[in-house]
Formats: C-alpha cells, sequence, structure tokens
C-alpha cells in the first residue's frame, strides 16, 4: 500500500526533503488542486450530540500513525503613529504609546506606559516605576521557584488593572502517540491601585495566540487540540492498522475531549472550572476537527466576573490576529508540509478521503530570498493525509491550493463577540499589517508560489467585510519574489516584495472592485516595516542590499508618496553590518511626531544599543546612540523605547535608561536585575 503521510520538520528539513522526493516522482511536479475561493459560511452546532458527530468523523480522517495531523505550529516569529495621550490630569507629561496597528485598537507588549507610570513584566515578575522620581514602587511575583526566568509574558494595561498573559502552551511535546500542546497559558490580572496584587487567574485549555484591547475590553484568542490519547506505538504493527486503531479511538471520544476548558482562581484561592458550551462552538463549511479557536472576552474595569471570560469557539485553526474597533479577525496561513511515501505491498491507498476529498501534498519550498534570516520564523506544522478504509488505486499526488483562511468576528457590542463570516484567499499573509479594514471592505495581501516553487507572486484581495466575499483584486506584484512588508493608509496601499531589489508598489484602493497599482519604485534593499510619517511621508525600516541581492546592514528610509504615480525615495541612512528588531517586531519602533524623533534598536559587531534618528519633511538624520550598560561582557540590547515628557525611556534585559531628548545625556538608570 502507498500511504501519504505528512511529518513534522524543520524549515531546512523540508528544503532538503523537497529536493528527494521531487527527484523520485516521475514526470512534472503535482498540480495543485483547484478550490473554490471566496465566502465561507459559519454554522454553529445545534447541540452536543451534533458537535460531537461532526467533529468526530472531521477529525477521524486526519488521523494518521502517529495521531493528528495538525500539530500545534510552533511560535510564531503591528494606521498609526505613537498617539500621545491626552492628559488624564495635568501634571501628567505627554506621552508615546505601544505602536499599533489601528489607532484605538491596543496590543500586548512588555512595557506600558500611562505617563504617570512605567508598567513592565520581565522574567516572571511585574513591577511598576514612578516616572517622577524614576524609582520601582511596586513589584509582584507571578511565578513559582525558579520557573520565572525565560517565560514569554506581554501585558495590557487600563486604568488601575492590568492583565498580564503568559505564554507556555507553544512547545511541541509528545504524548503517546500523538502530540498535544503543552497548555501553561495563563491571564493574570492585576490590581495597581496600591501594592500590586493578583485579582484573578485565568488558565484556558491550550495556547495563547494574541490579544486585543478596545476601550477596557480585551478580546484574547487561544488554540487548543482535542484532548485524546492514542495507543501506544508499536513497531510490529502496520501504519493501515495503527490509523484504523488511531481513528476508532477519535470515533469512540465523547464531547468533553473537544470542548475547551477554562479554569479561573479568584482572590481568595477558590477555583472555579467550566467549558465552553456545544451551543457556542461553530464551525466553517470545511473543517479538520483537529484544532479550536476560542475568543475569551474580559472587561478589565470590571474584572472577571460570575459568567467569567464568556468564551465562544470556532472549530477552524489560526495563527494571525488583526484588530479594529468593531471587527475581530483571525487568520490561519497554510501550513510547511512534505510527502512521505510508504510501501506496503498488499492494498493501495487513494488520494482522496472519501467525504472531503482532500488531496496528498507535495513540497512547498523555503523561500528563496537572500534575506531569509530577517524574517519571521514560518509556521513548520506538517498535516497528513489520511488513509481511508477501503484500498483503491493511488494516482501521483496532488498539492491541495496554498491558501490562507481569514475569520472574522463582531466586537462591536459588549459581552461575548458574534461570527460573522469566513473566507479563503490564495497564498500565504506575511504578518497581521498584510489585513486592513477599511469602507466596509477587508484588504488582504498574500504571496502565492508554484508547487514547484520556482515562481512566485503577490496580490491585494478586496473582500466584503460582512460576508469575505470576494469584490476585487490586483496581482502581479513582484513576480518571483515575495512581500517583505505592507502597509494600508485609508484607501491607499503601499507593498514591499523582495528578491534581489525592492520595489515598491503603491495602490489605488478606492475602488473595491477595481483595485489598481498606480506607482512602482524600485531601489537596492527593502523596507521590512512601514510607518506613516508626515503628510505624503512614508518610513520605511529595513536592509540595503547588492545589486545581487545580499544584504549589507540596517537601512532607514524616507519615501515621497504625495504622488501615488511616482513615488521615489528623499533620504536614506545606512548602518553597514547591522540589523534592527523593528524589522520584524513593530513595537520596537518609536516615533514622535511632534519633533520627529524616532528610535529603533540596534545591533552591530561592536556596538548595540538604541539607534535616535530625526525625520523630518526632508531627510533621516542620525542624533546618537542610546547605550545601557550591563552585567555582562557585550552592551545590552535594548528593546523597547517610550518617550515621556522631555525624556526618552529605553528598555532593555537589564534595566530601564533615562536619558534627555534633545541632548541625549543619561539622566537616571532603573535595574531590573
Amino acid at each position: 500500500m502507498k500511504t501519504l503521510i505528512r511529518t513534522a520538520a524543520t524549515v531546512a528539513a523540508l528544503a532538503t526533503a523537497a529536493v528527494a522526493c521531487t527527484s523520485t516522482t516521475a514526470g512534472a511536479p503535482p498540480k495543485p488542486r483547484a478550490s473554490s475561493l471566496g465566502a465561507i459560511r459559519l454554522v454553529a452546532y445545534t447541540g452536543c450530540d451534533d458537535l460531537l458527530s461532526g467533529l468526530r468523523e472531521h477529525a477521524a480522517q486526519r488521523v494518521t500513525p502517529y495521531g493528528f495531523d495538525n500539530v500545534m505550529p510552533l511560535a510564531y516569529m503591528e494606521d498609526s503613529a505613537r498617539s500621545v495621550t491626552a492628559n488624564a490630569k495635568t501634571s501628567t507629561p505627554e506621552h508615546s504609546t505601544t505602536n499599533v496597528h489601528e489607532a484605538g485598537v491596543d496590543e500586548p507588549d512588555v512595557v506600558k506606559t500611562d505617563g504617570d507610570r512605567v508598567i513592565t513584566v520581565k522574567d516572571g515578575v511585574l513591577r511598576i516605576i514612578d516616572t517622577a522620581t524614576r524609582k520601582v514602587t511596586g513589584s509582584l511575583k507571578l511565578t513559582e521557584g525558579e520557573n520565572g526566568p525565560g517565560v514569554p509574558a506581554d501585558l495590557l494595561v487600563s486604568g488601575d488593572r492590568a492583565l498580564v498573559l503568559m505564554r507556555g502552551g507553544d512547545i511541541m511535546y509528545k504524548r503517546m502517540a500523538g502530540f498535544a500542546p503543552q497548555g501553561d497559558t495563563r491571564y493574570v490580572l492585576v490590581d495597581l491601585s496600591g501594592a500590586p496584587k493578583v485579582l484573578s487567574t485565568i488558565k484556558p485549555q491550550g495556547s495563547y495566540v494574541d490579544a486585543r484591547m478596545v476601550g477596557s475590553t480585551v478580546r484574547l484568542v487561544t488554540r487548543s487540540q482535542p484532548d485524546i490519547a492514542f495507543p501506544e506505538f508499536q513497531e510490529d504493527v502496520s501504519e493501515a492498522e495503527r490509523v484504523k486503531r488511531n481513528q476508532a479511538v477519535v470515533r469512540q471520544a465523547p464531547a468533553d475531549a473537544w470542548l475547551p476548558k477554562i479554569e479561573i482562581t479568584d482572590a481568595s484561592g477558590a477555583v472555579r472550572k467550566d467549558s465552553v458550551k456545544c451551543e457556542r462552538i461553530s464551525h466553517p463549511a470545511d473543517y479538520t476537527g483537529t484544532s479550536l479557536l476560542t475568543v475569551h472576552t474580559i472587561d478589565l474595569a470590571q474584572g472577571v466576573t460570575a459568567a467569567g471570560t464568556d468564551p465562544i469557539s470556532l472549530a477552524a485553526d489560526g495563527d494571525i490576529v488583526y484588530g479594529t474597533g468593531s471587527s475581530l479577525y483571525v487568520a490561519s496561513n497554510p501550513r510547511w508540509w512534505m510527502p512521505v511515501v510508504i510501501s506496503e505491498p498488499a492494498v493501495e491507498t487513494p488520494a482522496t478521503t472519501p467525504s472531503s476529498g482532500e488531496v496528498a501534498p507535495a513540497v512547498e519550498p523555503t523561500p528563496t530570498s537572500p534575506a531569509v534570516q530577517d524574517t519571521p520564523v514560518p509556521d513548520t506544522t506538517v498535516p497528513y493525509t489520511p488513509v481511508p478504509d477501503t484500498p483503491a488505486p493511488s494516482p501521483e499526488p496532488t498539492i491541495p491550493p496554498e491558501e490562507t483562511e481569514v475569520h472574522r468576528f463582531d466586537i462591536g457590542a459588549p459581552g461575548a463577540p458574534s461570527y460573522v463570516a469566513s473566507g479563503k484567499v490564495p497564498g500565504r499573509l506575511l504578518n497581521q499589517y498584510s489585513l486592513s479594514e477599511y469602507d466596509g471592505h477587508l484588504r488582504v495581501a498574500t504571496t502565492l508560489t508554484s508547487p514547484d516553487g520556482k515562481t512566485s507572486s503577490s496580490a491585494v484581495y478586496v473582500l466584503k467585510a460582512d460576508t469575505l466575499a470576494r469584490t476585487g483584486e490586483v496581482g502581479g506584484l513582484g513576480e518571483g519574489e515575495r512581500i517583505y512588508s505592507v502597509r494600508f493608509i485609508g484607501p491607499v496601499g503601499y507593498c514591499v516584495t523582495f528578491r534581489q531589489v525592492d520595489p515598491l508598489y503603491t495602490l489605488d484602493l478606492r475602488d473595491a472592485a477595481t483595485p489598481k497599482v498606480t506607482g512602482e519604485l524600485k531601489i537596492t534593499g527593502y523596507s521590512a516595516y512601514l510607518h506613516p510619517g508626515a503628510e505624503g511621508r512614508l518610513i520605511g525600516i529595513g536592509q540595503e542590499a547588492s545589486e545581487k541581492g545580499r544584504t549589507l546592514g540596517t537601512q532607514v528610509s524616507l519615501f515621497d508618496v504625495s504622488d501615488p504615480a511616482s513615488p521615489r525615495r528623499l533620504s536614506q541612512l545606512f548602518q553597514k553590518d547591522s540589523g534592527s528588531a523593528a524589522e520584524w517586531d513593530p513595537h520596537a519602533f518609536l516615533y514622535w511626531p511632534k519633533t520627529g524623533l524616532a528610535v529603533i534598536p540596534l545591533t552591530q559587531q561592536t556596538e548595540s544599543g538604541g539607534l535616535v534618528l530625526k525625520i523630518d519633511d526632508s531627510g533621516v538624520t542620525k542624533l546618537g546612540m542610546i547605550k545601557h550598560r550591563s552585567k555582562d561582557e557585550y552592551q545590552a540590547g535594548i528593546e523597547r523605547a517610550l518617550v515621556i515628557g522631555d525624556s526618552i525611556w529605553t528598555l532593555s534585559y537589564d534595566g530601564i535608561q533615562v536619558n534627555d531628548a534633545a541632548t541625549l545625556a543619561q539622566q537616571a538608570w532603573i535595574p531590573l536585575r
């Protein structure tokens, strides 16, 4: 029997396997299976019996000899300038806030400020720093024993409440013959009004994906797999028999195995356990049954009420979150995968499943860009093609379409969100900036790679926000290249593709039915992050490169985009043999429009710190470097920068430093370890 299975592997291993598999398959590379793109209706389950029947069968079709096909992904490696927060009282200094994708929609980060306080979480310890005295006025250890160092955590703050998001579920481990998430995600609600204290601890099942806060209301997205233990792996059992045994286990699993659990501990230590109700789980028309997304709602002003976090779930997967004031989108990129052929002479396996008609995959190549090291780590989850119970001839393997699923939730009303629609577009997203809602439409920018990996092209699709049905599209961007950065600003879009040179495309998106490219600028290097500057100006953070595409060091570019038909670069600042976290983490970029001050982390062979710039209408000027002291031999790398009053506050692993914004003279050092 020939059984096509897929196994988890590193990106490098996938590339190697791709060559091997292609060389042993006769004829041309497999063709992608055609798919119907557009709106996908979301359907709610009528009850637990309906839910159990659907999830069992869909999940059984995704079973392999080793368990479920979609192992939880590894950790995945965001238009507004940093806004000036209005003074809550006359003594509060002007201050910057987290650099976010959409104005009014806050995003989790390692440091927050309201002008009077700086709140940060490091190694499981939350600290409050008074901006007037520049001293730590409160601290709270949120982890037990030696588990604090290295635990990743982010913050959201509203008034005197902080929500600490502790991520522990992005690590894969083997359980019996299958895989399951570690499930150590915790959301800790902290009172900041006096000495910081824990009000509630929420432990959802699964792994934390992302969160957004509008006003004081936070929407948290988690991802979980069914809690099913498969039979112990036995060497002397055939692949086909293992699949049948695993399918039998799935088809006998209770509904409780899929229902996402939640555990809430209040300030007194009392624990309340609950799970998402069957009737609060929905599903798209096409789904696997092996992954559920859950959205939790917490109003920080009210705390965790008797209703808990009011969770709702969707039988789908997702790893990219984008939010506006009224919508929350969760998108799932296509998986990286490879086929493995196992030969057993007794029976033959068909290429499609009896119910879904899904086809076996071939290899998706790794990106061909010479600057792959500067891009986010791709999702390395490796799905499998199921083995049916009845034999049939097996044709050549066929690649499923490379497409991205997008799900929209309405968050305009208080309480739990409601599902609106779900849809698909061809290709792969870069990050959340590939998505933008405007004037009743969602714009989606993706790169689509050919099955043999030899060609690629990017496009922007325009979908109706209420149905996610396609309205228009503009393609042909960067033939043979892939997207390195995207920014949508109102009815205009900017897209950077790269392989050897960097075309910056300007897009006219005023007519949703006929979006079009209006201009193109070709220069060496690329911009990995685009940020709106003054009117008619666009700031780019990325890498300079040779004409052959070899990266040379960090560059900061100022583009004149006042004429959409003729974008041009006004100024470039180049730092040889360097890199910046702002290329892949927009939270690391500070831009203060009032004075044109900008700060980006910079790492070089000889030094590291915060590169301080002035960006005005005509150019980019280097003002200096802010460097931190360190307990180690090297200069501590700066992660974040804030403006508070007339000072620049910068955060590194060792501590927070305060420098005069005009002279860059050091004013204070606040150790954090």
